[in-house]
């Protein structure tokens, strides 16, 4: 009975064994690699994600990325570096696919397009082509509170979206120019690399905010191919000319500042540095 229970437990180390084996060996750039990272939450703060696909990028043994996204879109900058660091990669020769989760809309299917092959799942949200800016106001309840603010300025437009004031009709058709501004950017991002796949006059007919459910945006031309991470990753292989390619999960590299509050101390001035400009999906 003894050699029984030694067999047993040798199996159920060599298992074991074999389990953490398989975990690091997909860690470590071993081989050529399928770099797989992610982008999840709303878009603020770029740098970490922009500076993990330039290593990337440079690296000899990653010949593709996967990029899974699940995020409502964020501000119009972040999204814009973003989008430009996977150009960037593109321009190296190395394809980008993209993976969509539960939601790539607006900012998210911003960073999106920039890939060279899009997949969504059926039940995906995504679309949301638009630009938002918000403003609230507090004159009145201030006023009941018998509280009065006044702004010293040096041009009109300074304190146009001060939570003091209404927003003149002038102010109003100063900020839709700049959204419109940011839209026309955004379709242009989209033309860049999907005019074979969706033209220009129907792009601009979508493009009102609408979301789309992966399926329908497959019917589009917004996205590739309905399919999974795993897809993805196969996609990547095929596109890269390497088949035996492994995947390599990228994990965020999290201080002990930032797996306390969420952040780092260089993430906290980025977020709180206020954009009124925003590529955003809301419901």
């Amino acid at each position: 009975m003894k050699w029984l229970k030694r067999t047993v437990l040798f199996l159920i180390l060599l298992i074991i064994f074999l389990t953490m084996f398989q975990a690091v060996i997909t860690k470590i750039p071993l081989g050529k690699k399928i770099a797989v990272l992610k982008l999840m939450g709303v878009i603020v703060n770029p740098y970490p994600l922009v500076s993990r696909i330039e290593k990337l990028r440079k690296s000899k043994n990653v010949v593709a990325l996967v990029l899974r996204v699940d995020s409502p879109g964020g501000s119009v900058g972040a999204s814009q570096e973003i989008y430009r660091a996977l150009e960037r990669f593109r321009e190296s020769g190395k394809p980008v696919v993209i993976s969509m989760g539960n939601i790539a809309a607006s900012g998210g299917y911003y960073v999106a397009s920039a890939g060279t092959y899009i997949y969504a799942n059926p039940g995906t949200i995504t679309g949301s082509i638009g630009v938002i800016i918000q403003h609230m106001t507090y004159r009145e309840l201030l006023n009941k509170l018998g509280i009065k603010a006044t702004s010293i300025k040096t041009g009109k437009f300074k304190d146009t979206l001060s939570p003091f004031k209404e927003l003149s009709e002038e102010e109003r058709k100063y900020l839709q120019e700049l959204v419109n501004t940011a839209l026309e950017q955004f379709i242009q991002a989209i033309l860049k690399y999907r005019k074979e796949k969706i033209n220009e006059e129907k792009l601009r007919t979508i493009a009102d905010g609408r979301v789309f459910t992966g399926e329908e945006a497959l019917k589009l031309g917004l996205v590739d191919g309905i399919g999974s991470l795993y897809d993805a990753i196969e996609k990547a292989k095929e596109l890269s000319g390497y088949p035996e390619a492994k995947p390599l999960f990228i994990q965020e590299e999290k201080s002990f500042l930032k797996r306390l509050v969420g952040a780092d101390l260089e993430e906290l001035k980025v977020i709180n540095a206020y954009t009124p400009l925003f590529y955003l999906a809301e419901f």
